[in-house]
């Protein structure tokens, strides 16, 4: 599932759950939630985050293995 991606990318850049919460303008209690796939991560928020760890969504939602973008 893809809230293994969230945890596996946030932990490689050496961030908390709290630091990217404030990225998202969200409390870190609805990002652990989207993290142990409790809540569904909005679209808005799936973009933020790809941009932010500069992977693809596909990457991000378990579709692909390919982390890097392709340009």
């Amino acid at each position: 599932m893809y809230f293994q991606r969230l945890r596996e990318l946030r932990e490689d850049m050496d961030m908390n759950q709290t630091q990217i919460a404030k990225l998202l303008h969200t409390s870190q209690t609805v990002y652990s939630r989207y993290e142990r796939g409790f809540q569904t991560i909005p679209v808005e928020h799936l973009l933020i985050l790809a941009d932010f760890y500069q992977v693809s969504t596909d990457y991000m939602l378990g579709r692909t293995n390919n982390k890097k973008l392709n340009k």
